[in-house]
């Protein structure tokens, strides 16, 4: 299949790149006049001053604020609903996001409840959801992103869980970008070394999914393999030493493409078959289920010859400049996953077993098929069922 030369390409969000950009917040153009300032519940941005640093930039900006900290690693849906009522119940008239993908993810969900009735999956448009429109326009978002991983900061989507159906889904609407987004890498320095790898792994998937799925054009291309090659080639240095500058910077550089490669192109159902494992095991980090699948997933591509020069152009940008067979992309990404320290990651350490992969299988078709129809062949649920255990440990 050859290069779309035709794209369509909408990315309004206003990004501020580099290392101290955070300092710049206070001078920006501010949304409203009272925000919920969205972060996870864990320890990390208040031990690391980031929420303290975030604060002071906001009160010299004249901007009340309320803090929401309940967002959990896959956010749910009954988190989003608290969230909304938080920032109704508190007259709140923007979010500011602070965190990673989840915070991110959580805060657009939040934003689309603060302005419109019901339940968040009336507004779902596949599996049990309801499909209902937006009535409303969602509040505004500025987002600070404290991870380089999903790319959320400057893209319309974000990804929730139904807890009580087991969805995991996404939802797309031109609203919920992002009118600021601030990437700083100085506040991914203190990344711990397993979570810069799976954030950096995801961030690496977009672009490497976008690349070989039906929608890739003129444009995608271009950021795609800009990203890859500056997440491969700098993700293990930010492993080995989280304090390198540089590396995080362009790390946070290709996850920063990888975020508008999504908005230029689409990924396909590798995410599709990850988001259908961590919606029944909660716990599992959705970057470390993407590599999970990773190699099996692909080498099946590849074994259907869909795109094997791509293959091969990708490897060249992973490092492998000798590069002339698609599987060398699966060497480049084999070495890439042991250079981080997550080659031998295990689905049985999170408690999923073999008989799960048919309700995977059909749940990923479900929930996300609307991924598999930017795949370059079909995949049959007995392809994805062999995925899943050729994955297995």
């Amino acid at each position: 299949m050859n290069t779309k030369m035709n794209f369509d390409m909408y990315v309004p969000t206003h990004t501020l790149f580099g290392a101290g950009t955070l300092n710049a917040l206070h001078s920006q153009i501010m949304p409203g006049k009272k925000a919920l300032l969205v972060i996870s519940n864990g320890k990390s941005t208040k031990t690391n001053g980031y929420l303290a640093r975030t604060e002071d930039q906001l009160r010299k900006a004249g901007i009340e604020f309320i803090l929401f900290d309940q967002i959990e690693a896959n956010p749910l849906k009954s988190t989003v609903m608290k969230g909304s009522n938080a920032a109704h119940k508190n007259g709140c008239d923007f979010i500011v996001a602070l965190g990673g993908g989840s915070v991110m993810d959580a805060s657009k969900a939040i934003a689309v409840m603060s302005t419109n009735d019901g339940d968040y999956w009336d507004y779902i448009p596949s599996g049990s959801g309801k499909g209902k429109s937006i009535i409303n326009k969602p509040l505004p978002i500025i987002a600070i992103t404290t991870t380089a991983g999903t790319g959320s900061e400057t893209d319309p989507g974000c990804v929730i869980t139904n807890e009580e159906t087991h969805e995991k889904t996404g939802f797309v609407h031109p609203a919920l970008f992002p009118v600021l987004a601030i990437v700083d890498p100085e506040l991914m320095l203190t990344v711990p070394p397993k979570f810069s790898a799976y954030q950096g792994f995801d961030a690496l998937f977009h672009s490497i999914e976008a690349y070989v799925s039906n929608a890739a054009n003129l444009m995608s291309d271009m950021y795609a393999l800009t990203a890859i090659e500056n997440v491969s080639h700098n993700l293990s240095k930010t492993i080995k030493d989280g304090s390198n500058l540089d590396a995080r910077t362009k790390v946070a550089f290709g996850n920063t493409l990888s975020g508008s490669v999504m908005c230029v192109g689409r990924c396909n159902s590798e995410h599709s078959l990850e988001h259908a494992m961590s919606a029944y095991h909660q716990e599992l980090p959705h970057g470390a289920g993407l590599i999970m699948i990773s190699k099996a997933y692909f080498t099946h591509l590849i074994n259907q010859h869909v795109c094997d020069e791509r293959f091969v152009k990708m490897a060249k940008a992973m490092g492998l400049e000798d590069a002339e067979k698609p599987m060398d992309f699966i060497n480049a990404l084999t070495k890439l996953q042991e250079d981080c320290g997550v080659a031998d990651l295990r689905m049985s350490d999170y408690g999923i077993t073999p008989d799960e992969f048919e309700k995977f299988a059909l749940n990923a078709k479900d929930t996300m098929g609307f991924l598999f129809t930017c795949d370059r062949i079909p995949l049959s649920n007995e392809d994805c069922v062999n995925i899943y255990a050729a994955s297995y440990k």
